[in-house]
């Protein structure tokens, strides 16, 4: 079992940056996968960015370039770097954890993902 909890969400102009970081309780580096996804009102969740357990990473489309997902082992801590942020970046960002070695690359799919954090919520105004 993994337990996640998300901080680093807030309020920012478009063109700003926010760090999210995910403290993944249980976690074990090469037996675990994680994720950052995110859900705006009215849809599902979009996958942003994973890690697979041999450091593989995948980004969706529209982040590429601008934002970066990251690992601390030592710390069973994960980050997302966000930079250059846009008012549709905006949504409730949630941290999954899953098992290692069964994500379908490029794809960033919820059903890969067993363990969720309760979201942490960012803002990007025009």
């Amino acid at each position: 079992h993994v337990r996640l909890v998300e901080s680093g969400g807030g309020s920012v102009q478009a063109g700003g940056s926010l760090i999210l970081s995910c403290v993944a309780s249980g976690y074990k580096p090469g037996e675990h996968s994680m994720a950052w996804f995110r859900r705006v009102p009215g849809q599902g969740r979009e996958g942003i960015a994973d890690i697979d357990g041999d450091g593989t990473t995948d980004y969706a489309e529209p982040v590429k370039g601008r934002f970066t997902i990251s690992l601390d082992n030592a710390k069973s801590t994960l980050y997302l770097q966000m930079n250059s942020l846009k008012p549709e970046d905006s949504g409730m960002y949630y941290c999954a954890a899953g098992v290692a070695g069964i994500l379908l690359h490029p794809r960033i799919v919820d059903n890969q993902f067993e363990w969720w954090g309760q979201g942490t919520l960012v803002t990007v105004s025009s």
